[in-house]
């Protein structure tokens, strides 16, 4: 049942988030990070568990979360694009299109670089802690937003 596979989706989601959580809460009070050299040694692993965690709930999303959230209501899905996905979630006011391409672009940025390139990318360290929680959130949206269309259907 697609409501069963929903709710299997945000568990797998709030996993994610939880550990998303605690790697902010090493990382934040470091902001502006300066030089990746200088980061200890848990600092270094939290943000290593970051940069996981952020692709493993972004891609929980984006490949399956938006199109079975579009389909438990009732929008059929077959054969449409990932863009046309995305516009249908914006419809329904969970993410702008602009917002979700500039978290993947982010994403892909900092996600495929290596440690000795990290320290030419600080700025791209810093904006990606910031926007860690914009992800977040968009989860925790979408989810808030599944419950409530289900306590309505019950």
């Amino acid at each position: 049942m697609i409501q069963i596979k929903l709710k299997t989706y945000f568990i797998e989601a709030n996993k994610h988030i939880a550990l998303i959580i605690e790697s902010l809460d090493v990382l934040t009070p470091l902001l502006p990070v300066k030089d990746y050299a200088e980061l200890n040694q848990l600092q270094r692993f939290a943000l290593n568990a970051l940069i996981f965690r952020f692709s493993k709930l972004q891609d929980l999303l984006g490949a399956k979360v938006f199109r079975t959230y579009l389909e438990y209501n009732g929008f059929n899905t077959q054969g449409i694009s990932y863009f046309e996905i995305l516009r249908e979630i914006e419809k329904e006011g969970i993410v702008d299109i602009d917002t979700w391409g500039e978290l993947r672009e982010l994403r892909n940025k900092i996600a495929h670089n290596y440690p000795e390139e990290l320290d030419e990318m600080v700025e791209s360290i810093n904006l990606f802690i910031n926007r860690s929680t914009v992800l977040v959130n968009i989860a925790q949206k979408m989810e808030r937003s599944f419950y409530e269309i289900e306590r309505k259907r019950d």
